[in-house]
């Protein structure tokens, strides 16, 4: 995958100020805020900043956690993943391979009944739907 690389003004410019904060500097939007967290229409959900494919609908679940959660990756190499010891917790950080853009985080072995037990919570900020209905 090819690597995007643009200096924080160029970000700052193509980014709102909401976007850049979630996907440039780490941030979270509010839980139960986000455009995608309860949608149902089929299609491809892509990164906000470059247009990558990261997610498939086929693969995203309603776990009521507040934010649109995934079991699965479009592809193995879509997203980046990072141990993050922010906030004094270590979670797993989910980036675009792409663009090195925040995503959210995943999270293993909580008892999702999903083929694989990942949930990979992200901001919908740090997405947009393409639509394949």
């Amino acid at each position: 995958m090819e690597k995007i690389h643009k200096s924080d003004e160029e970000w700052r410019a193509q980014l709102s100020p909401e976007e850049y904060q979630v996907l440039r500097e780490a941030g979270t939007e509010r839980p139960f805020t986000g455009e995608y967290t309860d949608t149902k229409t089929v299609g491809v959900y892509r990164c906000r900043a470059c247009g990558t494919e990261l997610f498939r609908s086929d693969s995203k679940f309603d776990s009521h956690c507040g934010w649109p959660s995934f079991f699965e990756p479009s592809k193995s190499e879509a997203v980046t993943l990072i141990e993050d010891r922010t906030l004094g917790m270590v979670r797993v950080e989910v980036r675009c391979a792409a663009c090195d853009s925040h995503l959210g985080h995943v999270f293993h072995g909580e008892g999702y009944q999903t083929p694989t037990d990942d949930r990979y919570c992200i901001n919908s900020i740090s997405l947009t739907l393409e639509s394949t209905e």
